[in-house]
């Protein structure tokens, strides 16, 4: 356990490719949602506050989950180098186009264009155990297909891609707000 996200753990957080986004729904009955994430998308906020982008696709299930109840687990593991495993516990919320936030963290991303949120956890829990189990990948690049399909759809076309299939989770629970702005 942590208080914070020390220097040693920060280090490890900026090395990796590649993270895991855990949330569920309230109702017993509803899904978890496990979602793998990459690009240049995770910054470190300060020792207690993580965010990354959110960029368009096809499920809304975090931010419908962090709508209804906050809680989230982002776990990073090491696939080369030593073994390790971080996971960031906390209560996050969506930080959507139109919150007045919404600029001034956006500036501390690289540029990507179809993002529907900025997800932004603030951490009650830090810790990392050894990973011994976990098996050695090679990095070998990131995938080109998400950035070229927000290319092709463009603006409108991602906006009415967000409202046609972001609007409320696969349980129901409300997501994305409705909005007409680019």
């Amino acid at each position: 356990m942590h208080p914070v996200i020390d220097e040693r753990l920060a280090e490890f957080i900026r090395r990796q490719k590649i993270f895991f986004v855990a949330t569920a729904p309230l109702n017993s009955e509803g899904h978890i949602n496990l979602s793998p994430k990459g690009l240049d998308s995770f910054v470190i906020l300060d020792p207690t506050t993580v965010a990354y982008l959110d960029l368009t696709g096809s499920g809304v299930e975090t931010i419908a989950h962090l709508k209804e109840n906050g809680r989230i687990v982002i776990m990073l593991c090491a696939f080369d180098g030593p073994p390790n495993i971080v996971r960031l516990h906390g209560h996050g919320d969506a930080v959507e186009p139109s919150s007045p936030e919404f600029p001034g963290l956006l500036a501390k991303f690289p540029r990507y264009d179809g993002i529907r949120s900025i997800i932004r956890l603030r951490l009650d829990r830090i810790s990392d155990s050894c990973g011994y189990g976990v098996p050695l990948y090679s990095y070998t690049g990131e995938r080109k297909q998400l950035v070229q399909w927000v290319e092709r759809k463009g603006s409108d076309g991602i906006r009415k891609y967000q409202q046609d299939n972001n609007a409320q989770s696969i349980d129901g629970i409300p997501g994305l707000a409705a909005r007409s702005e680019k």
